[in-house]
């Protein structure tokens, strides 16, 4: 007789510890302020006309502000002054938030203000296209009151404009870090009788040398409430946190774990605006590790990276360090290509990239890695117009 096998029950498989990541959307900030000088010899320059201030960055896009003593509407026939901010530099769709301020030169603080900041917005931030693109205001004063009033002072006017540039980046668990080893405090005490002698320190700042000192007895770092990395929000002066300036005091006074804590330290402040320059930092210093989690980072996010105002400082103040970022692109490339997997450091240039502070983590690209040879073309092309983030 036939008897069937009973089936086997079916595995019950325990589920995997769930992942989260977070979606960030916020503004980089930077302000200019403008100052016209010789109003009444402006005007009569022409409807349409404009008297231009330098160009600034913000969020790595060059941007000015316009100034139009006629007015920039011909149906508006001379009545008002026009102010508009310009992007100045290549940009596609680059969605900001802007206000402009005339100045009231008085004392008595009562400017005038055009702001997104700080209000509803029913459509969202304002969306420029292409360079050249402007947002202002054709009827910003009327003329005959603006010659009156407390904004015009010794035939000069100030402006101030301040661009918030919209960025979006995704927050997911690091997958670059530094590890620092346990303390090992208590074997520099062995020989403390025998090495008694003085050291003179200079060139130290006072909060460095007593955070310096709070590691020597307790091998820590000081209070994060003391540190000054903690609350940086500023990237290019990076080199001016604390643990930038106690990573130079380890270097000096070879302290290998005050240098790989700083390190550490330093490491979670890698963005795409601020990767260049805790890069140069790093090679300043010797911080071998940070270095190449610098360099690593920086190649899996090239094109943002290379639109960055810290890539215009590598370039003219680091230019060994442009050359190893190309060769671990290369390495990046040959590896993608040694896995077989659909990935590449060139699908940046092909797909463009416009966060501006994403955090630090590993970077997924797509187009293969076929294409390396012609991505140190691109580069070269990049460098060669002195203009970084805008492919010639």
């Amino acid at each position: 007789m036939y008897h069937q096998s009973p089936s086997p029950s079916p595995t019950t498989t325990p589920l995997s510890s769930p992942t989260s990541s977070l979606s960030l959307t916020q503004t980089i900030n930077g302000s200019h302020h403008f100052t016209v000088k010789g109003y009444s010899l402006s005007k009569g320059i022409g409807v349409g006309k404009h008297i231009a201030s330098d160009t600034f960055s913000v969020a790595g896009y060059q941007w000015a502000i316009y100034f139009y003593p006629d007015g920039k509407n011909p149906e508006d026939n001379s009545t008002y002054v026009s102010v508009f901010i310009a992007l100045a530099s290549e940009g596609t769709d680059v969605r900001a938030l802007f206000e402009l301020t005339l100045l009231d030169q008085s004392g008595k603080g009562k400017h005038k203000v055009h702001s997104h900041f700080d209000r509803s917005l029913e459509s969202g931030p304002y969306t420029l296209k292409y360079r050249g693109s402007m947002w202002g205001y054709k009827r910003f004063f009327r003329r005959a009151m603006l010659e009156t009033s407390d904004f015009l002072k010794d035939d000069c006017l100030k402006i101030n404009c301040t661009v918030g540039v919209v960025v979006s980046a995704i927050d997911c668990p690091r997958l670059h870090s530094i590890q620092v080893p346990e303390s090992d405090i208590g074997a520099h005490f062995d020989a403390m009788d025998e090495d008694n002698h003085e050291i003179v320190v200079t060139d130290m700042e006072p909060k460095v040398f007593k955070a310096l000192l709070h590691f020597i007895y307790r091998d820590t770092l000081i209070e994060d409430g003391e540190s000054s990395a903690s609350s940086s929000s500023c990237m290019p002066f990076v080199s001016h946190t604390l643990e930038a300036k106690l990573l130079a005091a380890a270097e000096k006074y070879a302290l290998p774990r005050l240098r790989l804590m700083c390190e550490s330290v330093l490491c979670k402040l890698i963005t795409v605006n601020s990767v260049a320059h805790i890069l140069a930092l790093a090679d300043q210093h010797c911080a071998m590790d940070l270095k190449s989690v610098c360099l690593k980072f920086a190649a899996e996010n090239l094109v943002a990276v290379m639109r960055s105002d810290g890539f215009q400082y590598l370039k003219e103040n680091c230019p060994s360090l442009q050359s190893e970022l190309l060769k671990t692109v290369a390495r990046c490339e040959e590896e993608i290509s040694g896995w077989g997997k659909n990935r590449s450091v060139w699908a940046q240039f092909s797909d463009g990239d416009d966060t501006n502070d994403r955090s630090v983590r590993q970077q997924t690209w797509e187009n293969g890695g076929e294409r390396s040879q012609n991505l140190w073309i691109e580069l070269d092309v990049v460098d060669a117009d002195g203009s970084p983030g805008e492919e010639g």
